[in-house]
């Protein structure tokens, strides 16, 4: 939250020297850099065909989109506006994840989190005049695909390690990135200053990456819809950082909508508000524990016997190398079905 809180800031500070589309295109080149170097030293094989449209949806929300249309709406916004409203994100997220994996969160979770949802309507509204701006439009645009893009990876993290995610989708979208780079440097002006140049690095390598890498591994960890939900915190750290380094201004509206909104934050995590669909099994089928290290290969055994009730763990697991052992599977596990028979 830290991490992510600074993005909007330092965004502020990149358009002083960069333009919209200079400034995101760099941002995701740099970040696709230094992941490809962590890839490449670390020799790390490519994902599964089969990860690679995930991936993909985790590059057009949270390597294209997300940056994109909130860059777009700092031009006019203040990053005090930009934050409240992004508080709208846990809730958006936690809705897709319901829908993409199962995911059932409490009666509880729903209700602090549309509450929380509707005090920043509530405050877009007002500090609208009544009506919704072009900010506004680009900056609820912006939780819909970054909503998708975090519901993605953090299914992803739980089969690979976090930064792997985000690595692979940046690397993804480079060629795409590095030509709008090329072209949107040649066209914009730029402006080399000590704001804009820290403000570029910091959304390339603090936001677009490491951020990143430590959220989908807490996604994987804790759950997408109550990770989702910590998420809450980030528009009030993004108000201290938009006076502090920015000299902005607030109106009473914000910091109370912010910490109105960090109130749910307490509800949701108290309530029972991420429990995804219980994982099932069946003798002949398949445990892999993934690698949690970079370099540690999976671990992959047949279940013996299903201990539980209804196809649920513990399983009594014979590994390749004869070991037989009781597992209950945490999130670097998966299970494989086994074909069935005709």
């Amino acid at each position: 939250m830290i991490a992510f809180s600074l993005t909007f800031p330092a965004t502020a500070w990149g358009l002083e020297g960069f333009g919209p589309w200079s400034l995101v295109a760099v941002r995701s080149v740099l970040a696709a850099f230094i992941a490809g170097g962590c890839l490449l030293a670390l020799r790390v094989p490519p994902p599964d065909r089969k990860h690679w449209p995930g991936l993909a949806v985790v590059g057009a929300g949270v390597v294209l989109g997300f940056p994109m249309l909130t860059t777009l709406a700092l031009r006019t916004s203040t990053t005090a506006h930009a934050a409240v409203v992004v508080g709208l994100l846990p809730l958006t997220t936690a809705l897709l994840s319901a829908l993409r994996v199962g995911s059932r969160p409490s009666r509880a979770f729903w209700t602090a989190a549309l509450a929380g949802a509707a005090a920043v309507v509530a405050f877009t509204v007002q500090q609208s005049g009544g009506a919704l701006t072009a900010a506004d439009l680009y900056l609820f645009a912006a939780l819909l695909v970054c909503a998708a893009g975090y519901t993605e990876g953090g299914r992803l993290a739980r089969v690979m390690p976090g930064w792997q995610v985000i690595g692979w989708a940046l690397i993804l979208c480079l060629p795409l990135t590095l030509p709008v780079a090329a072209v949107a440097l040649s066209v914009e002006p730029v402006e080399l200053t000590a704001h804009s140049v820290t403000g570029l690095l910091w959304v390339a390598a603090g936001s677009q990456f490491l951020g990143l890498i430590v959220w989908y591994r807490g996604m994987a960890a804790i759950g997408i819809p109550k990770a989702s939900q910590l998420q809450l915190a980030q528009p009030l750290l993004t108000l201290v950082w938009s006076v502090l380094l920015l000299n902005e201004q607030l109106t009473v509206a914000a910091p109370l909508t912010a910490a109105a909104v960090l109130v749910c934050i307490a509800v949701t995590q108290r309530a029972r508000g991420g429990e995804e669909a219980p994982m099932r099994a069946t003798e002949g089928d398949q445990l892999v524990q993934h690698g949690r290290v970079v370099g540690q290969h999976d671990k992959v055994g047949e279940i013996v016997e299903v201990m539980g009730q209804e196809g649920n763990p513990p399983y009594r697991v014979r590994f390749q190398d004869g070991h037989e052992g009781v597992c209950s599977p945490g999130p670097d596990t998966e299970i494989r079905h086994k074909a069935p028979q005709h």
